[in-house]
Order: C-alpha cells, then structure tokens, then sequence
C-alpha cells in the first residue's frame, strides 16, 4: 500500500430496496407491520415463559432466548431500513456500517448455534427422557446458551475486525440495504482473499457443527418414533418437535439459498427478496410458528388470559 494515495471512505451509500412511490408506500408498512408484529409476538412470548410456572422448563428457556435474538437481529436492521425508504440519500457512516454487521452477525449466528442446542434438548427429551432433568440442569441450560453467544461473539469480531480492517477507497456504494460482508468485501481496494478463506471456514465450521447436531438429533429421534406402536404416542412425540423442525427448515433455508447461491447480477435482486425474509420475517414468525403448533403455548396464554379476566372482573 505504500506509494499509493488511498482516500478513506467515511461513509457508504446503501442501494436500499428501489421502486415507485406507490411501492415504496407499500414496502414501508409492509415491513413496519412486520417489525410491530416481531416485537409484539417475541415480547409476548418472552413475557408468557417469565410468568407461567409450567414453562419453566429447558426448552422454554431456550425458546425465551430466540425471542430475545429475533428482537434483536430484526432490529438491527429494519428500523434503518425504513428510515431509507424514502430518503434520497441512504448513507450510513463507517462506524455505523460496522456496527450494524457486528450486531446482525452475532444475533443470526446465535439464533443458528441456539437452534443446534434445542435440537439436542428435544434429542435428550425423547431418546433418554429418564435422565432429561439430570442431563438438562439449570447450569447446562446456562452453559449452552452462553456458548451460543460466545461462538457468535468470536465469529462476528473476526470478521468485522478483518473487513474494517481493509482500505475502502471509493466505489462506497453497497447494492444492498444493509451493511453485509460480501457486498462490502467487494468494494475493498486490495485482494480480499484471505477475507473470503476465513468467512469460508467459520461459515462451513458453523454450518457443519450446528447443522450436524440437528441433523444426529432429528435422526435419533425418528428411530425412536419408528418404534412407537400407537399412532398416538407418536405424533405426541412428533409434536413436541415439529415447531423446532419448522423453524430450522426455514432459517436454515433461508440462509442457504441466500450464502451458498452464486452472486451474479441476475441473483442479487432475489438475495434481496430473500435477504429480507431471514432478517425481518422470520423473527417473527418464531414465535407465532411456537404458538400455533405448540399445545403448551397455547394452554399457557389461556391461562394467563382467564387469570387477567378474573383480575379485572375482580
């Protein structure tokens, strides 16, 4: 880099989600919609586990803390998304730029490493539910959950630490509406490689560790579906995992199709679209996905209800 004059980049401009007036309306209370019914439904859920004695459980305590991620990760993002919709100018400072990737990549990051462990929980619930509450203790519950954020925290500073760490000397702008590594890697002005190795790697460690947990899991569990001889018995054991099932299959979908997708000039409109679902749909579908397949979510917001219907006839 010596010998060469570099202009520091202070800001970058992100592309946003274009369209006419009439779409850009839409757009906005389409996802202002979406991110009130996010912070509703997670708030809600979080607020139904803290007051309901029955779900005090493990996996309620790991349901709680995805609520606690979706808010976040959603939240990272949106409400700057929608603050571009209709400015001219949609900058946002280096500082900020790096900021908003930090705490996007750390939240999604958890939510994929807290899936793995709630998989491993429903895994220890039907294959060994004799030793659940040993296995499941309190303090394993804990040491789950942090190391959840723990890998999170380590992946996201390495790579926020190395992308900013890269001279940006203009082009600044990023043909997204939020600050990601790929689009930002591609504006640096030397080689990027090593960049793309490490994102590679934690990526592929991430997505092998977490993804095989749940998939080992899910596998064991299905043995011991297979061995059930009631239809009964198993879809009581089906449905106690058929909400996790679904949310895996969506998040990591999403993700797959969004990271592993070749980024030609024809995809990068689609990664938009799909850019949008895992950052701003998903989290709050979690909860509603918990609440309408799960028998224990519901019983407890009746519960909770009849109880505010008593107070207030009281």
């Amino acid at each position: 880099m010596e010998g060469k004059n570099w202009t520091a980049v202070a800001e970058f401009v992100l592309l946003g989600l274009a369209g006419q007036l009439h779409q850009k309306i839409a757009i906005f209370f389409l996802l202002l919609s979406v991110y009130l019914i996010t912070l509703g439904s997670n708030l809600g859920m979080i607020t139904l586990i803290w007051l309901d004695s029955r779900l005090h459980s493990p996996m309620y305590f790991f349901l709680s803390h995805l609520s606690f991620v979706d808010i976040c990760s959603s939240s990272s993002v949106t409400p700057k998304t929608l603050c571009h919709i209709f400015a001219e100018k949609k900058g946002i400072s280096f500082v900020g730029c790096a900021a908003q990737l930090w705490f996007l990549g750390l939240f999604v990051t958890t939510e994929c490493v807290l899936l793995a462990a709630m998989a491993y929980d429903r895994y220890t619930a039907v294959c060994k539910p004799l030793q659940y509450t040993l296995i499941m203790s309190p303090r394993v519950c804990v040491q789950l959950v942090m190391g959840s954020y723990a890998i999170a925290l380590i992946n996201i500073m390495t790579h926020t630490v190395l992308t900013f760490s890269l001279p940006f000397c203009g082009p600044n702008t990023i043909n997204h509406f939020f600050c990601d590594i790929s689009p930002l890697l591609s504006l640096a002005c030397v080689d990027t490689g090593i960049n793309n190795l490490v994102l590679s790697v934690w990526a592929g460690a991430i997505g092998v560790l977490s993804g095989g947990i749940i998939m080992v899991s899910y596998v064991c569990i299905t043995v011991v579906v297979l061995k059930i001889q009631t239809a009964q018995g198993r879809w009581k054991v089906f449905s106690t995992c058929s909400s996790h099932l679904a949310t895996v299959s969506i998040m990591y979908g999403t993700l797959f199709f969004t990271y592993i997708r070749p980024s030609s000039g024809s995809s990068l409109s689609i990664n938009k679209v799909v850019s949008v679902f895992y950052t701003m749909v998903i989290p709050g579908l979690n909860p509603i996905i918990y609440s309408l397949r799960n028998k224990e979510v519901k019983d407890a917001f009746k519960r909770n209800l009849e109880r505010k219907r008593f107070l207030i006839g009281g």
